[in-house]
């Protein structure tokens, strides 16, 4: 049997001959009693023999490749053809807001013409208030109430977004780099309120409490229209000797953050029509909101482009790397306070020992806003300085937090994921 098998492989019969057919023609065995126990099963013969064709295919097909007529050659290209622009197209939806500020940056280096001409006709002043007002759109009042459960986890949130975490900007002010518009840039970001939708995306991402990082998020914002014009006039205004009109400042913002975030909030509630549209178009409407934020940085940067030029690499990437290692330390600064206030406030049985309320305590207060800080900016008239010296460093510092909570997000969901693996096993 051996044997014939190995002749067939090392020589296989060449198409049209009837060598095939005779293999079903061979003789029963001579044994009629092994015949009569094997009636009900194939002969083993015939049955070990069949597969002979597909030796020969095979032998066929690795032959064949040099005339580049085999399908599986063309298969793969075709396929890997087919697919990246399917996989360029998630990616850049994935990532929307991120390419959304870095274009816009680009675009200000490479042509500033265009982004003054948008400066003459307050461009900008429009996209923010386009921006709060779909932020007003989408915000659901359940969701709000929702969070009530949570409410002191979402009191020290709140306060620590508003009130401990802006401290971090007077260690900031004793950084010295040049321009120092870049550390009195990050030094106002940390007195911003929390991302008007990062944190709850990301939250939601990693199956935390998503009402109270909305409640967390609308609350500290409409609260920071309140409180940043006093914190930036006495943490960094007296840190750099420069009097900031704290009441101007306040006016300005609550026409341009609150007014229409109000109109937004009261036209979802007035219409059903409204309020499905922006329930169901929720991804374009995040679009259009990070299109209207990109161009915040293009119009300053293209303002300031003379000055950017002439800022060293290596100074711009300092400023970068502090910008991190300021998310890093909201980080570990609200990490470490969550388990000293579980245990002071009830142990297992704490609203602070929950995971949901705890990834969204840590995502959202840890985060700042960029919005917010351009609109501050914006109305400071440079009274801290040249205004695209003072967001350039925060733009980069807005998508290095989106960055590193990203990858602390899909840790933590590998985790569980190996755990819940574990208890199955």
């Amino acid at each position: 049997m051996a044997r014939a098998f190995i002749s067939l492989t090392l020589h296989p019969p060449i198409i049209g001959t009837p060598s095939f057919r005779r293999l079903h023609q061979l003789p029963s065995p001579l044994n009629p009693q092994l015949s009569a126990v094997n009636s009900n099963a194939a002969p083993p013969l015939l049955w070990k023999l069949r597969p002979v064709p597909t030796i020969r295919r095979g032998i066929r097909a690795s032959a064949e490749p040099h005339q580049g007529n085999g399908d599986g050659e063309n298969r793969l290209p075709q396929a890997l053809s087919s697919n990246w622009p399917k996989s360029l197209a998630k990616f850049a939806a994935d990532n929307f807001l991120p390419l959304a500020l870095v274009s816009g940056v680009v675009l200000g280096l490479a042509n500033p013409s265009l982004g003054c001409l948008a400066d003459t006709y307050y461009l900008s002043k429009f996209s923010t208030f386009g921006i709060f007002i779909i932020s007003g759109l989408t915000l659901r009042s359940d969701e709000i109430g929702a969070a009530a459960e949570a409410w002191p986890v979402g009191l020290f949130g709140l306060a620590s977004i508003l009130l401990f975490t802006p401290l971090f900007s007077k260690v900031i002010l004793l950084l010295k780099l040049q321009p120092q518009e870049f550390v009195t840039g990050l030094a106002i970001f940390s007195c911003m309120p929390t991302t008007l939708s990062s944190g709850v995306a990301l939250t939601r991402l990693a199956g935390g409490n998503s009402a109270l990082a909305l409640a967390m998020t609308v609350i500290s914002n409409l609260l920071g229209i309140l409180i940043i014009p006093f914190s930036i006039s006495k943490l960094i205004g007296a840190g750099v000797g420069v009097s900031v009109p704290a009441e101007r400042l306040l006016r300005s913002l609550v026409l341009t953050l609150l007014v229409p975030l109000i109109l937004g909030k009261v036209a979802r509630e007035l219409s059903r029509g409204v309020a499905n549209f922006a329930d169901g178009n929720r991804k374009l409407l995040a679009m259009i909101s990070a299109i209207f934020l990109s161009f915040v940085p293009w119009i300053q940067v293209s303002r300031s482009r003379s000055l950017l030029l002439l800022v060293k690499p290596s100074v711009f990437l300092v400023a970068v790397v502090m910008g991190a290692l300021l998310h890093a330390v909201l980080l570990a600064f609200n990490a470490l306070l969550i388990p000293s206030l579980s245990a002071l406030s009830g142990g297992s049985k704490s609203p602070f020992a929950k995971k949901e309320n705890a990834s969204a305590l840590l995502l959202v207060a840890s985060q700042k806003t960029l919005p917010v800080m351009v609109a501050v900016v914006e109305q400071l008239g440079g009274a801290l300085g040249e205004s695209g010296l003072l967001v350039l460093p925060c733009v980069a510092a807005h998508l290095n937090q989106i960055i590193i909570d990203s990858f602390l997000v899909s840790i933590w969901k590998r985790r569980e994921t190996e755990f819940e693996n574990a208890k199955v096993a």
